[in-house]
């Protein structure tokens, strides 16, 4: 079957290293498209939130399943656009995605179908906002309610840094994402990632991880769209994740199902675990990005089985199967970001790395230019290797990295230290 990915990142790179495997893939696009994944699938200069252009472009090339990899077109309404075209489309709807472009409306679903969620309080003005902070005191977590690639969520540990917080996204940080606030409990605990495919009806639980958000080892720094990641999440227990299951995950695809917008693709869990137990940070409604990167590099070949279940509405008769080994990503990032960096150096040393089953570097920021692999972008890189344990893995991942000749680059030296 011919295949279009959609998407730019290393989570789209993951997600066709993956797809390519299966027999059942003859043809590979991807669009737009990176340098890394040039060297696997077909690259196509399509603007991808735009549902009209899919739709041709899917037409013109004879393209028999669309995989959706950022919320941005999910949000925008592409997979509807698609589905509407009658092209099988691994996506939620935009009114299914909601759940993840907007943090109210989650809350509400949680609050409709009784999920186990952090409190909160939701403002559309700076001062209410504030004068709410005054009166719950600190420690609280502000959210700007809309799209904000992973960034809009700001801590505030003490008063004065969730004051600061509701002006940076009042005063437009993360621009449309923040015209309205939701301000939340601080939850204790220790976080972990849980994925979900639904078909509208039934749930598959297809793995876990957890990632590293913050910029510096030792989770210091500002936030960022993520540094690292690993699977399996250790915390996430069996027990656990049956009654993250039970309680939440279940409860909301029946809800949503329940109000006429039924949830078709990943459903991406944040998890704060607690004395056993756990509770809904947030949903995302795509693969996380670098987590899918260790996602992929476990299932291989079969995650294109999984995901045509899901589009084709037969998850009932399929399962996961994993090995019962571990992986781990290190993001090399552009010296700066998550704040100003530059575009442009030139990465060396990735031609002389392994391209195994266990060993990959994805790419997510990066261009070609003069025959050289460049950086494109804030997180460039996402060096990713398999191993019977946690710490192998680790150690093939960074002895990888220590691989790429890249001054312009850095990394943290720290990833999986939750769990080792």
């Amino acid at each position: 079957m011919n295949i279009l990915i959609l998407g730019s990142g290393g989570r789209e790179h993951a997600l066709a290293w993956a797809v390519k495997q299966n027999p059942k893939c003859d043809r590979l696009i991807v669009a737009p498209g990176n340098a890394g994944i040039a060297d696997l699938a077909e690259c196509a200069p399509l603007d991808i939130m735009d549902g009209k252009a899919v739709t041709g472009f899917c037409a013109e090339n004879g393209v028999d399943f669309v995989i959706v990899g950022p919320e941005a077109p999910l949000a925008a309404g592409v997979a509807d656009d698609l589905r509407a075209a009658g092209i099988l489309t691994f996506g939620p709807s935009a009114a299914a995605a909601r759940l993840e472009a907007s943090k109210a409306f989650t809350k509400e679903i949680c609050d409709a179908c009784a999920a186990p969620t952090a409190g909160y309080a939701r403002f559309t003005g700076a001062e209410a906002a504030k004068d709410y902070v005054r009166r719950t005191g600190a420690p609280l977590v502000i959210k700007a309610d809309g799209l904000a690639a992973g960034k809009g969520v700001i801590m505030g540990m003490t008063e004065a840094e969730a004051l600061d917080g509701i002006d940076e996204i009042f005063g437009g940080a993360f621009g449309a994402a923040g015209a309205e606030v939701v301000i939340e409990e601080f939850m204790e605990g220790e976080e972990a990632s849980l994925f979900i495919l639904s078909d509208g009806k039934d749930v598959l639980a297809i793995g876990s991880a957890q990632d590293h958000k913050r910029v510096g080892d030792g989770d210091t720094g500002p936030n960022t769209g993520g540094m690292g990641a690993y699977s399996p999440a250790p915390v996430l227990t069996g027990a656990i994740t049956e009654q993250a299951m039970e309680e939440i995950i279940r409860p909301t695809i029946a809800e949503m199902a329940r109000r006429g917008t039924p949830f078709q693709g990943v459903l991406y869990a944040g998890l704060m675990i607690a004395d056993g137990h756990a509770r809904l940070v947030e949903y995302n409604v795509r693969f996380g990005d670098p987590e899918c990167q260790v996602l992929m590099l476990r299932l291989g070949a079969q995650a294109l089985d999984l995901l045509l279940a899901c589009a084709e509405e037969r998850l009932a008769a399929i399962a996961a199967h994993w090995a019962e080994d571990h992986a781990l990503t290190v993001v090399l990032a552009a010296k700066g970001y998550p704040g100003d960096y530059t575009k442009g150096s030139v990465i060396a040393g990735l031609e002389a790395l392994p391209r195994d089953s266990s060993h990959m570097v994805f790419h997510a920021g990066t261009a070609r230019r003069d025959g050289k692999i460049t950086a494109n972008g804030g997180r460039v890189l996402n060096v990713t290797a398999r191993g019977a344990s946690l710490a192998e893995a680790r150690d093939r991942a960074y002895a990888m990295v220590d691989g790429i000749d890249w001054p312009e680059g850095f990394c943290r030296r720290d990833i999986g230290w939750r769990a080792l």
